[in-house]
């Protein structure tokens, strides 16, 4: 006798589920706490220092340990309590936001800035459990028919989070001061880990010894490697951030290009997410199941073009627009490839798999903005942006031309 395939959830069901909005509720107040802190920290170096270098210190203060942690995070999410070690992350988010809260204060016996870097180290590690935890978590909250609807949703929430949080530390800052973001920023993170600690799941159970640790990440990377469709869905996403990336090049843009005020640094920042969410909303609505990869393929064409495009614009709304379609693209590559992880990836590897892609991402990201700013620098802004759209568009139809079995995806034929 056949079995019925199941039904597909609407968006709002998979929403009632209790144990999904308390994980969705996780992933933005975690997300809320570290944009807060981020968007204080940048100006509080400043303010300190008034030295410009002091700013990128920042980011390398926080990416190296981001990269030392991540594979080791992957195992311990592989291995220990997820739900436990996803409290003891957001307990790592509050530690930060406090010893920053102190500094701001002026509550510790000892000043300069090496403790504002010192707690940013921590931001690193501590991030590198993040994601990997709720894409672990993820698959146990959901089954996996749902899990494309789910991952648009998630990237609503996660999108939205980029959007709000930037902004409200911004608000917090010019209306509080340092110490009272910082301060919001605490509570936000004991709220996720609340979410984390009322969350009632199934945890995997793990029987016999555990492997070696270096043997198991090694068993995780091989796993990716040897994955055509995983392994080409993030290599996509990696070239096509790291060759086409625009956010950094943003202020050069404003006051070179586009002759437009401080002001609308803002409204282009927030462009690419509010693309992103409305992608979102729609793929939860109406989530991907057949070509599937050649959406993915046209998606990151259409982020080329749209690279292209902004790097050819002189007009402030134009560029505007034109950044709000960026997003749409990248929030269609970002469900597709949300959603091809968590249907590869066997249960027992969850954790490796999701920080060999946090690796990816994290890598495209800070280094895209440092290859962005070196191009610029030797060929000129706009030569600089044109050329690397282009270069994504090569990324696509290499891949299209090389990866067959991307180009054929289905993602009914994962479930």
């Amino acid at each position: 006798m056949s079995v019925p395939a199941p039904t597909e959830e609407s968006a709002r069901t998979l929403l009632a589920r209790p144990g999904f909005t308390k994980l969705l509720a996780y992933r933005i107040f975690a997300m809320l706490s570290y944009q807060i802190v981020a968007v204080t920290v940048g100006w509080h170096i400043y303010e300190v220092t008034r030295n410009p270098f002091s700013l990128g210190l920042v980011g390398l203060a926080e990416v190296l340990p981001f990269f030392c942690v991540a594979p080791f995070a992957g195992y311990l999410v592989d291995h220990l309590p997820r739900r436990r070690l996803g409290m003891a992350a957001c307990a790592g988010l509050v530690a930060t936001a406090l010893v920053l809260c102190a500094v701001a204060f002026g509550w510790l016996p000892f000043h300069g800035v090496w403790p504002i870097y010192a707690a940013i180290a921590l931001t690193g590690m501590v991030r590198a459990f993040l994601s990997p935890i709720y894409n672990a978590l993820f698959a146990r909250v959901l089954e996996r028919h749902q899990f494309a609807r789910g991952a648009g949703l998630g990237s609503v929430f996660f999108q939205a989070g980029m959007v709000v949080g930037p902004a409200l530390g911004g608000v917090l800052v010019g209306w509080g001061g340092k110490g009272v973001a910082y301060g919001v920023a605490t509570g936000f993170a004991v709220v996720a880990m609340g979410c984390l600690a009322s969350l009632r799941v199934t945890e995997p159970v793990h029987t016999g010894p555990a492997a070696p640790i270096f043997r198991s990440i090694a068993e995780g990377a091989r796993f990716v490697v040897g994955n055509r469709i995983m392994v080409g869905a993030m290599a996509l996403d990696m070239f096509s951030v790291l060759l086409g990336g625009v956010v950094a090049m943003l202020p050069a843009f404003l006051q070179e290009i586009l002759h437009y005020g401080p002001e609308g640094l803002g409204i282009l920042r927030a462009a690419p997410a509010l693309g992103s969410i409305a992608v979102g909303l729609w793929l939860a609505r109406h989530p991907l199941q057949q070509h599937a990869g050649r959406v993915l393929l046209f998606a990151v064409a259409g982020f080329g073009v749209c690279v292209i495009s902004f790097g050819l614009s002189h007009h402030f709304w134009l560029s505007a627009l034109i950044l709000l379609f960026y997003g749409a693209f990248d929030g269609v590559s970002v469900v597709v490839r949300s959603t091809i992880l968590q249907l590869a990836t066997p249960e027992e590897m969850r954790g490796r798999v999701s920080s060999i892609n946090g690796i990816f991402i994290s890598s495209s990201n800070e280094l895209g903005a440092f290859y962005a700013g070196t191009m610029a620098k030797w060929l000129g802004l706009v030569p600089a942006v044109v050329l690397g759209g282009f270069a994504v568009l090569s990324v696509a139809g290499i891949t299209a031309w090389k990866n067959p079995t991307l180009r054929r995806l289905n993602l009914r034929d994962l479930q």
